[in-house]
């Protein structure tokens, strides 16, 4: 570390977090007696906690955030300049970055036109769907309102998107929630839904399929819109098996639905190849939202992205008082997200990180079979660039998950190395049994080869 702060220093910082500070998806009984983490610096693809021992971060951030790496002198400087200038003012006016910005934005998106902005992944989901709901009531004489969601996707903390949330633990105790969210299934090819005849169909098509079935089932005049994960996230990491996509989309344009792509994990080249997950995939959606990786967590930024024909809806009338999107989000009018973001897409392009993610993402699921091989605990392997999964099964032929325990210890070993590593929690009951990888987009062969290795050493330590 090269930080100011002495050892004194940090132990009132810690004191201060362990008095305090309320952590994010955590326990705290253990702080009574033990010591929160507390990171204190951050460079390139390391972290260092107060402690002084140094971390290989493997997940961003600890929730896929930090695409560039930490350190960004450069994305720092744009922010600090622009914050001089002109640190906010409410985004009923714009900003210079964040014109700039929508347009650089919209240039890696071909068939979006328009951006708003909002301050979290969760608000730019809200914003989706309220545009949703606000055309059912203008175009539909309020009968288009259920919005379809899909087992295991995660699309944010709030009432809304919590009753568009397909992971029950994290929506137990948290009801009742908001009419009109129905649920799909997920379609995870490892998991396959039951009924399914391979013989028959893809299961990309035979999951799509069962979406279908939801909407005949509910009324295809009572759904306005469909939101899904490119790839699934916190669910487990799950690609959509081929066939899938293009029979969602040929759905969504049969019974007239709004497509509503959720890219706040996937987006701005998490993936790989493309600036956005759904652009593997050919599809053309209705809305795109996105978060984390926007501007890699130097600012806070998200954005609901939509068509011409959406933002159109919202104009035909200018009689009309109601006519408009009636929405206004506080720190979506913040200058420093967008300066932050403009910079974040320049070192993707400049420094080829998209390739990179790509090449990074092979090599590391070429690891991760490898050591699929040599660990039976190891069920499947999967995902899409440089976001990736590993599930854990006690046996391979009934695919019985090993305990959220065992998984908790590979967490744990993988720490001891240095290397932070996740898993799926609080997610689908008796099924968080996944660990997840998101190194940032910067990562070399060497800091590829360091996380599986000690994964693998890990695996070794708990399941012999």
């Amino acid at each position: 570390m090269d930080g100011n702060l002495s050892q004194n220093d940090i132990s009132h910082v810690v004191d201060a977090d362990r008095a305090h500070v309320w952590h994010h998806l955590t326990q705290h009984k253990p702080f009574e007696t033990g010591e929160p983490r507390v990171i204190i610096e951050g460079k390139g693809m390391r972290v260092w906690d107060q402690h002084g021992k140094e971390f290989l971060d493997a997940v961003s951030g600890g929730v896929w955030t930090v695409n560039v790496g930490y350190g960004r002198e450069s994305i720092a400087n744009a922010v600090r300049d622009q914050l001089i200038k002109l640190n906010y003012f409410a985004g009923s006016a714009g900003s210079v970055p964040g014109a700039l910005f929508s347009e650089k934005l919209i240039s890696k998106m071909p068939g979006m036109s328009r951006v708003y902005y909002c301050n979290s992944g969760s608000e730019a989901n809200e914003k989706a769907f309220k545009l949703i709901r606000q055309i059912a009531h203008k175009r539909y004489g309020g009968k288009k309102t259920k919005i379809l969601y899909r087992e295991r996707d995660y699309h944010g903390g709030t009432l809304a998107t919590m009753s568009a949330g397909g992971q029950d633990e994290r929506n137990a105790q948290y009801g009742p929630f908001a009419p009109d969210f129905i649920r799909v299934p997920h379609c995870m090819e490892y998991r396959a839904q039951q009924g399914w005849n391979p013989d028959s169909e893809s299961y990309g098509e035979y999951a799509a399929n069962l979406i279908e079935e939801v909407i005949l089932r509910e009324g295809p005049d009572t759904v306005g819109g469909l939101c899904l994960e490119p790839v699934t996230a916190g669910g487990g990491v799950i690609p959509a098996p081929e066939g899938y996509w293009p029979r969602v989309q040929e759905i969504c344009r049969k019974y007239d639905i709004l497509l509503h792509i959720d890219e706040v994990v996937c987006g701005v080249g998490r993936t790989g190849t493309h600036w956005f997950g759904y652009q593997h995939y050919g599809i053309e959606p209705d809305f795109v939202t996105m978060a984390k990786g926007v501007a890699s967590g130097y600012a806070a930024i998200a954005c609901c992205v939509t068509t011409e024909r959406v933002f159109d809806m919202f104009k035909d009338n200018a009689d009309d008082p109601m006519n408009y999107f009636r929405d206004i989000s506080t720190f979506g009018g913040c200058t420093a997200g967008p300066a932050a973001a403009i910079e974040n897409m320049r070192i993707i392009e400049n420094e080829n990180l998209l390739e990179n993610t790509t090449l990074m993402g092979d090599r590391m699921i070429g690891n991760l079979r490898n050591l699929m091989e040599k660990h039976r605990v190891i069920g499947d392997v999967r995902g899409k660039g440089l976001f990736l999964g590993a599930e854990l099964v006690a046996d391979r032929t009934t695919k019985e998950p090993v305990s959220e325990k065992q998984v908790a210890q590979v967490v744990a070993e993988c720490g001891a190395q240095g290397v932070i590593i996740g898993a799926t929690n609080r997610s689908v009951p008796g099924l968080n049994n996944t660990l997840c990888f998101s190194p940032a987009l910067i990562a070399t062969p060497d800091d590829i080869d360091e996380i599986t290795e000690a994964v693998d050493k890990a695996l070794t330590k708990v399941f012999g």
